[in-house]
């Protein structure tokens, strides 16, 4: 979506996302934070309100970014660990210098980015060679669901610019991101993907 669009409606995101951590997100989440490497200066794209938060350990150091304002402004009100900065920028053009982060994670974003080979790049500079980045997607799933994902797709992105059949794996790969790892979850709806710069 676009920023403004997150604008609008990161005051009622918590709540709609909540049903969704209980299913099945928070264990998902926990599981994308246990690919990092303990100590690591890590990097998290697109950090939305903060959901992510309460699953740092409380040493954490690195740096969280989200493009939209009113996302981030629900944000800096939870609590996170002390040395987690929050920083207003799009994962297209990160403010970093090159191999400033051990590691890079996002969570449910890639679907709303919207150049994901820039963002891509950006990661292969910000990140350490051989640095882990652990993406937690919602994909096209293969067989008879791949087409339904394709029909939906066209409202999707015209109302929410929110691309449902994205392959999030596959374009990590082309990118030039060494993939290591791929579970899946719901039919393969969502990934947990394990990449290495």
């Amino acid at each position: 979506m676009p920023a403004r669009t997150y604008d609008d409606i990161a005051p009622h995101y918590d709540k709609a996302m909540r049903p969704l951590d209980r299913w099945f997100l928070a264990r998902l989440r926990a599981t994308t934070f246990r690919y990092l490497p303990e100590g690591a200066r890590v990097l998290e794209l697109g950090a939305g309100t903060g959901l992510n938060f309460v699953f740092y350990p409380t040493n954490a150091v690195g740096v969280a970014t989200e493009p939209s304002t009113g996302m981030l402004r629900i944000a800096k009100q939870k609590q996170k660990p002390d040395r987690l900065r929050l920083i207003q920028s799009c994962a297209e053009q990160l403010p970093f210098k090159d191999n400033s982060f051990d590691a890079a994670f996002a969570t449910l974003v890639f679907c709303s980015v919207a150049q994901p080979a820039k963002a891509f790049s950006e990661l292969r500079r910000v990140v350490k060679d051989g640095g882990p980045v652990i993406l937690l997607e919602h994909v096209r799933p293969s067989g008879l669901l791949g087409p339904f994902f394709d029909l939906l797709n066209l409202v999707s992105v015209p109302l929410f610019d929110d691309h449902l059949n994205r392959r999030t794996a596959e374009e990590a790969q082309a990118n030039g991101l060494e993939l290591i790892k791929v579970e899946r979850s719901l039919l393969g709806i969502i990934n947990l993907i394990a990449c290495r710069v």
